[in-house]
């Protein structure tokens, strides 16, 4: 499949999940957004190929099997067939997505993932786009993508990831937090707007993630300054946009978190 722009109808676009090959790649890049604001997502959908999106440059966000997922450059989010999901992408976006025939994903994991990429998977997701969408079975393009899927199989797991409650007033709760995470409300104070008790609370979401509270909300953090610094926002602006006091308590938490501060965090992820 041909390496596509900005432009959103190019003419030699061809739907992969109607293409009848096993595995089909193809690139996308561009300036998605000059904001890190949480907007305009992209309605659920889903595919009857399994997804593979791998992100070199920029962040992409997404949403599925009840999680939001990040991925920052040199990750990817593997999204198995059928799976209900939504993204947003943000910055100067360069991207590789892959679809997997389910028949030819046997041997790739059954869950929604995100997966660390290696050189060798890297340029094989490249490569693999230049080919035609209808390239010749048997030959040199077929041992490449069963190349690709072997790679694949093998690439660790990543954990950028949230989980997302789907309790009807847990979600009224997560999405106030996201369209507005830089208040600081306690438990308490999130509790009572909801007309909840601390306790319940604080059950549900133990219950519906598996985190408390403030672990919840630190990750959030996490997510949204991974996109909003892909986006190209400065560290200050992530500490402002989060609510922090401080750009340097703002650092602290994300050092403490990812093993590095944001500045030498992105930098890694871009080289």
């Amino acid at each position: 499949m041909p390496l596509l722009n900005e432009h959103p109808d190019p003419v030699d676009w061809v739907d992969p999940d109607h293409v009848p090959r096993p595995v089909v790649t193809v690139g996308a890049a561009g300036v998605v957004a000059e904001h890190f604001e949480w907007r305009e997502k992209m309605d659920f959908h889903r595919h009857p190929k399994g997804e593979l999106v791998l992100t070199l440059r920029g962040v992409i966000t997404c949403e599925v099997a009840n999680a939001l997922w990040v991925m920052p450059p040199q990750n990817a989010l593997w999204i198995p067939a059928g799976m209900r999901h939504k993204a947003k992408a943000a910055g100067t976006i360069e991207c590789y997505i892959v679809f997997i025939d389910p028949r030819a994903a046997t041997h790739l994991p059954k869950q929604c993932c995100a997966l660390a990429t290696t050189p060798l998977l890297r340029e094989l997701l490249i490569r693999s786009a230049s080919l035609p969408a209808l390239y010749a079975e048997g030959g040199m393009e077929s041992r490449l993508m069963t190349l690709l899927l072997d790679e694949l199989a093998l690439a660790p797991m990543g954990h950028l990831h949230l989980p997302m409650p789907g309790d009807a007033r847990l979600r009224k709760i997560v999405d106030a937090i996201m369209d507005d995470p830089a208040d600081r409300g306690t438990i308490q104070t999130w509790a009572r707007r909801a007309g909840l008790s601390e306790r319940t609370l604080a059950r549900l979401l133990a219950r519906e993630t598996g985190m408390s509270f403030g672990r919840w909300r630190q990750q959030l953090h996490l997510m949204l300054a991974l996109k909003w610094l892909g986006a190209g926002a400065t560290v200050q602006q992530v500490a402002d946009g989060l609510g922090y006091e401080s750009a340097g308590s703002f650092v602290k938490m994300f050092r403490k978190a990812l093993g590095a501060p944001p500045g030498c965090y992105m930098a890694r992820r871009r080289a």
